[in-house]
C-alpha cells in the first residue's frame, strides 16, 4: 500500500501531508527527512483509524511525480490483521487457544510496532478463515 503525499516547503523544512489521509501530517528539515518521518505518521494516523473501528482509507493515485510513502510490510499485514479481527469481533484469547501461545506473544503479534514472523501473523489470519497473499510487482 502506497500512499501519495504532498510536500510543501515551508520556511527551512517541509511539510507533509496524506491526501487520503488527512490526520496523518508531519514534517521534517529535508524532502528526504520529511518522507522518512511520513512513514511514523502514516503508521500512527492508521493505528487510530483501527482503534476507533474505522475503515482503512485506501490509497488514491499519485499524481505524476508526486511523491509516495509504503507501509512496511509487517505492520501492514498486522493492521489487516488487527482490522479482520475487530470485523470478526476476535478476542485476543482466541489467538492465544488455537496458535497455542502465551497471551504475552499474542500481545506482541498484535502490536503493529513490534516486529513479528510473517508465518505467525498468516496463521493468526487462518484462525480467523483467512489467507495471507504475497506477490512480488
Amino acid at each position: 500500500m502506497q500512499y501519495p503525499v504532498d510536500l510543501l516547503p515551508d520556511g527551512k523544512s517541509y511539510v507533509v501531508t496524506f491526501p487520503d489521509v488527512p490526520e496523518a501530517i508531519t514534517h521534517g528539515t529535508s524532502k528526504r527527512d520529511a518522507l522518512r518521518h511520513a512513514v511514523d505518521a502514516l503508521e500512527t494516523a492508521l493505528t487510530f483509524y483501527i482503534d476507533d473501528s474505522r475503515h482503512l482509507p485506501t490509497p488514491s493515485k499519485p499524481r505524476r511525480g508526486q511523491s509516495v510513502v509504503e507501509l512496511p510490510p509487517s505492520y501492514l499485514a498486522k493492521v489487516l490483521l488487527l482490522k479482520e479481527m475487530k470485523a470478526q469481533k476476535a478476542r485476543p484469547a482466541l489467538l492465544t487457544r488455537r496458535l497455542h501461545l502465551d497471551p504475552r506473544q499474542v500481545s506482541h503479534l498484535l502490536n503493529p510496532y513490534r516486529i513479528s514472523s510473517i508465518d505467525q501473523i498468516a496463521g493468526a489470519l487462518r484462525v480467523l478463515g483467512k489467507s495471507m497473499e504475497i506477490r512480488a510487482v
